[in-house]
């Protein structure tokens, strides 16, 4: 990862989330060794997921926008070359 990605606020900004649910998974180990009620645990994981979730999309969104903010590709095969890498991660995100 070179420097400018790196003072990208988008970038802070999925440090910053991971980070979160870092202890959000944590905070769910405990509850779980704490023998704590699987309601509670399941709500936790629920709100960890949708973390994760929302953080894939903010990284699948600045992958997509580094994707095309690309110059110098001009010829028709790499167009369809980045589109057919686009595909491939919104692909592998959805599944």
């Amino acid at each position: 990862m070179t420097e400018p990605e790196r003072a990208d606020p988008r970038h802070k900004n999925v440090l910053s989330r991971l980070r979160r649910i870092e202890g959000q998974i944590r905070g769910i180990q405990k509850m779980v060794e704490e023998g704590q009620d699987c309601e509670q645990i399941l709500i936790q994981v629920k709100a960890a997921q949708s973390a994760l979730r929302a953080t894939s999309g903010l990284i699948l969104k600045g992958s997509l926008a580094k994707c095309y903010a690309r110059e110098g590709l001009e010829t028709p095969d790499e167009v369809l070359e980045r589109l057919h890498r686009t595909a491939d991660i919104i692909t592998k995100f959805i599944e």
